[in-house]
């Protein structure tokens, strides 16, 4: 084992912003409450009369979730939502499926989102050339992410609460109007029958139905960004939102609109027509302005959840770290650009055909919501003893996981023509990860066949030189001079990436445990520098046989080099914070396993470090 050494990589600092359950609530509820310009119309298409049931089965699903995400979230409340969750407690590369198919869900929200509202501008301003504007529309608010994420705040809040104002408007309108106008039109809708009958229309009305959700999962990607304890209150209010808001204007629409003309005429502006039927063409403006804005704030959602997510992966070593360098106003503005770039992008291929994209939508946040609710059965499993603020019962989570497990059966059916397309968007965000997660074994398998080449070259230069071949010898020659400095450069990257340290704080000197970190390190991690680090109380002795143990691993271990550090004090935040500055190591590259009920700290006190057993 080795002397202490220093690393080469920058600290990080980990702390929980001041953003309240108002502005935190507005930032996600935006995304969220926008469903009920489309969910409605959606849901009735499919299910006929059944659609408000759809919609309160979708609510309760939601209702579940809550208690999935606050137990997950409350035990391990760090950016990254299901990337979090499954990091703690599986591989990192499962991790990162979750994680490519979250940016993959926030990539079609915010192209989708800020189309859709440059549509409903357009139905205003006839003129307006819809994909520029959509461009314009996404530049506005990267601009505004750059600018930081508490001025994005107060936009987010401004459109939020106009929202709500508008939909509780077009409620109390649409009411009002019925009291006046009598239900004839509700009870003919009622004796209308469904496609399929029943069952058919619950099964695929709550599929669809389940695109009123999209969002939930966004308040878990900045809680490193939220007040203390306002995290599982965004949660609440965003449940009450979709239970009164999407059962409610389904409910109206039923009364005010024919089924049949919901399908075939109002499918994309069944609330304006709403709004013009019950109180007349102001109120119908209103909506279309209220569409257009808060589609814009869910727009607004993807950049803060991508930056949240994004910039946890590159401390992670996911994605390249040269992404998460901040600028003045300290916000990750490359993350920020990349993630316009590539949504304008995909704005320009689709050439603003945007039902293959939908399909990516849908399939990609239903498929985190499963893996949130799979890293929330690992979490009880593999980390029984870390405390946590509330607990889902596994009924709960059972039956959550089933709900969305058939939400995802269900629009792989409706959308069996977009999957190809799905995957199309999926394989290459996967395959980014793939690379930065393997790049050690494929640096040293490229070593290898660019050593090979360049022993036959050479074998090639000496034999045309005893031919006296000498211009084809002077030829192969620089060839082989430039495929060295390849192999050299290739040296010196492998060894630049292997050389960031990892710590492993241990109170014991169980060699199961032990072994089980390096085994973890060894599959997950790029490195041949491990610092195992125990920290004990003055006068105390250390664990009797963990140097031992560690001398036993070392050789265990041949290609890593294990380090033993003892420290007299007390294992704090403020010591993991010194030690991290002193010794160039980021804190989410410093290990712990599952502390108990008795440990004085939260995770989240820790600044980042990661739990591994």
């Amino acid at each position: 084992m080795s002397e202490p050494t220093t690393g080469d990589s920058h600290p990080t600092s980990h702390k929980h912003g001041g953003l309240g359950q108002l502005a935190s609530t507005a930032i996600c509820g935006n995304d969220i409450t926008s469903s009920c310009l489309y969910v409605s119309a959606l849901a009735i298409g499919y299910a006929g009369r059944w659609a408000p049931v759809c919609l309160l089965l979708v609510a309760g699903t939601l209702y579940l979730f809550r208690s999935i995400y606050a137990e997950v979230v409350g035990a391990l409340p760090l950016n990254g939502g299901a990337y979090n969750a499954l990091l703690n407690t599986t591989s990192k590369y499962r991790a990162s499926i979750a994680a490519c198919l979250t940016i993959l869900s926030y990539m079609a929200t915010a192209v989708i989102s800020s189309n859709e509202a440059m549509h409903y501008l357009h139905s205003l301003w006839h003129g307006l050339p819809v994909i520029p504007a959509t461009i314009g529309l996404l530049a506005v608010f990267m601009c505004l992410a750059i600018v930081g994420i508490t001025e994005s705040a107060v936009v987010a809040i401004g459109i939020f609460v106009f929202h709500l104002f508008s939909m509780l408007l077009l409620m109390s309108v649409g009411i009002y109007s019925l009291t006046q106008f009598g239900l004839d039109i509700f009870w003919a809708n009622m004796r209308t029958p469904t496609v399929g009958g029943f069952g058919h229309a619950l099964f695929f009305g709550f599929a669809a139905a389940m695109l009123g959700i999209s969002g939930f999962e966004s308040s878990a990607n900045f809680v490193e960004e939220q007040a203390e304890g306002v995290f599982p209150k965004t949660l609440r209010n965003m449940w009450i939102a979709v239970t009164v808001l999407n059962p409610g204007m389904a409910i109206l629409a039923l009364a005010v609109v024919p089924i049949p003309q919901v399908a075939e005429q109002y499918q994309n502006t069944l609330l304006s027509h709403m709004g013009e039927t019950s109180g007349g063409s102001w109120l119908a403006w209103l909506i279309s302005i209220d569409a257009i804005l808060v589609l814009s704030g869910a727009t607004l959602t993807s950049y803060v959840g991508v930056t949240g997510l994004v910039g946890r992966m590159t401390l992670d070593r996911c994605l390249p770290r040269a992404l998460s360098k901040l600028n003045r106003r300290k916000t990750p503005y490359r993350i920020i650009v990349t993630f316009f770039v590539l949504c304008v992008s995909v704005l320009l291929i689709t050439g603003g055909e945007l039902k293959s994209l939908a399909a990516v939508y849908t399939l990609s946040f239903l498929s985190v919501m499963a893996f949130f609710a799979i890293g929330n059965l690992l979490l009880k499993i593999k980390r029984p003893r870390l405390p946590r603020p509330t607990e889902a019962g596994y009924p709960t989570l059972l039956v959550a996981l089933t709900a969305v497990t058939v939400a995802i059966l269900g629009n792989a059916r409706l959308n069996q023509a977009y999957l190809i397309v799905f995957l199309e968007y999926f394989a290459p965000t996967l395959l980014v990860v793939t690379i930065m997660l393997t790049r050690l074994k494929l640096l040293e398998l490229l070593v290898f066949f660019t050593d090979r080449v360049r022993r036959a070259i050479g074998r090639e230069r000496k034999d045309a030189f005893d031919k006296q071949h000498f211009t084809q010898a002077r030829w192969w020659r620089r060839i082989g001079i430039r495929i060295r400095w390849i192999e050299d450069w290739m040296y010196r990257k492998i060894q630049e990436v292997s050389a960031q340290q990892i710590v492993f704080f241990t109170r014991g000197d169980s060699l199961g445990n032990l072994n089980r970190v390096m085994q973890y390190i060894e599959d997950n991690e790029h490195t041949d520098r491990v610092r195992i680090v125990t920290v004990v109380q003055a006068g105390e002795q250390e664990p009797p046989e963990l140097a031992e143990q560690l001398k036993f691993l070392d050789k265990a271990y041949p290609e890593i080099d294990i380090e033993y550090v003892k420290l007299e004090g007390e294992f704090s935040p403020r010591l993991i914070h010194e030690l991290s500055g002193q010794w160039s190591i980021p804190t989410n590259l410093m290990f712990v396993g599952s502390p108990g009920d008795h440990f004085m700290f939260g995770i989240s006190e820790l600044g980042g470090v990661r739990l591994i057993i």
